[in-house]
């Protein structure tokens, strides 16, 4: 099912969460936002990466990484989502691929609770920071191949995840695909978050000249992390109009297609894009 482009002000709600390693537990916490954001007259609900499950002992976190149909969070979203007429964004979930790898997998579900776009994470998050941090994304999830773009309430919706941000040609690409917004749901660092969060969210959407929604993971998990939270919404002119701060929070913003239409008048980056000629050496 298709929506319609947005012509008029769409109210959408981000939920900043503290996820931890029950599944039911985090799947509560979507679906109690969802009817809390319905309820305000929200059009859709956004949630951070790894909202059903941030578990960094993955011998522990095993048994919960299933297959779409017997992910729990995935099935009480989809049930929230058709109980409360609201269309409910996904973050990324966990799960377990045919292959038998993992996914880190992004889910936009439509107001009758159906799937209607899928978006596995591009770049994995191997790295060693100077904090003694190391993470290695790639040991357990095997990376997506393709670029995701969705009719929603808000317009044309793509969608990235977490890391995702620190590379300039996937929004260059869903720049090209003249999104209104995009989705960039994260489970940011403390020190990674303080340094790049804002500066890199704020980049995006004028690169793209688009609306950028990131639900955020915030404080302290009971695997032990700490994330940075600070969900955001920033308008096409890099405007932050919603931050949410640290911890746990539920937010809401409005998507003004007629800012967007503003931007793109003022400066027409994408209108006048052109190829980059390879170099000669």
């Amino acid at each position: 099912m298709k929506a319609a482009s947005a012509s008029r002000p769409v109210k959408v709600a981000v939920c900043q969460m503290t996820s931890g390693i029950d599944p039911l537990a985090n799947a509560k916490t979507i679906t109690d936002a969802a009817e809390h954001a319905a309820g305000q007259g929200a059009r859709m609900l956004f949630t951070p990466e790894m909202c059903g499950l941030l578990d960094r002992d993955r011998a522990r976190a095993t048994v919960h990484v299933v297959a779409e149909p017997e992910n729990p969070v995935l099935s009480a979203a989809r049930q929230a989502a058709r109980a409360h007429r609201i269309w409910i964004d996904l973050g990324s979930l966990a799960v377990l691929r045919d292959d038998g790898r993992w996914a880190n997998r992004g889910f936009v579900i439509n107001e009758d609770g159906a799937i209607v776009a899928r978006y596995d994470k591009i770049h994995m998050f191997d790295v060693d920071l100077a904090t003694g941090e190391s993470w290695r994304e790639s040991a357990a999830y095997a990376p997506g191949d393709a670029v995701v773009v969705v009719d929603t309430p808000i317009g044309r919706l793509g969608m990235a995840i977490c890391y995702d941000v620190r590379f300039p040609a996937l929004f260059e690409a869903l720049g090209r695909l003249r999104c209104d917004a995009i989705r960039i749901p994260a489970a940011f660092t403390v020190p990674t978050g303080k340094a790049h969060w804002h500066l890199m969210q704020r980049a995006r959407a004028v690169e793209a000249s688009a609306w950028v929604i990131s639900a955020a993971q915030g404080g302290r998990h009971e695997d032990g992390r700490e994330t940075y939270g600070h969900s955001l919404v920033i308008d096409p002119w890099g405007d932050v109009v919603y931050d949410g701060g640290e911890g746990a929070s539920l937010g809401f913003a409005l998507i003004d297609p007629a800012r967007t239409d503003e931007v793109r008048r003022q400066l027409p980056s994408l209108a006048n894009k052109r190829e980059i000629p390879r170099s000669a050496a």
